[in-house]
């Protein structure tokens, strides 16, 4: 099964170590604006979600979101979600451990395209 998020090892230990400290959490793929486009990790329920955002799946058992408008730019792409040392956005939780969550990306091949429209 074609998964449209994923995540490294890296971002999945600190993943573990949030949840640890902060309970339950939650991920939205920010666009834009104070942080940039960044992933954003909040506790669970700290950001509300609309009814014009799309789960994209669970990295490490953790719920990702994305706007749906930047969905449509975003939707021929697998997001990966990574880790890197310095301080990212203000609002993320990872930031006073030194990391920050990073998107990669890649482009889905055809057959993959096949399968993520059924």
């Amino acid at each position: 099964m074609v998964e449209r998020v994923i995540a490294t090892d890296a971002a999945l230990e600190l993943i573990d170590l949030l949840k640890g400290k902060h309970g339950p959490l939650m991920f939205h793929q920010s666009g834009g604006c104070c942080d940039g486009s960044s992933p954003m990790c909040y506790p669970e329920g700290d950001l509300i979600i609309g009814d014009q955002d799309v789960i994209l799946g669970k990295i490490g058992d953790v719920s990702f979101y994305m706007h749906k408008s930047q969905f449509d730019y975003w939707k021929h792409t697998q997001l990966i979600i990574d880790v890197v040392v310095g301080r990212g956005g203000m609002f993320s939780l990872e930031g006073v451990e030194g990391k920050r969550f990073l998107t990669r990306s890649r482009a889905f091949t055809q057959e993959e395209n096949n399968q993520l429209q059924v």
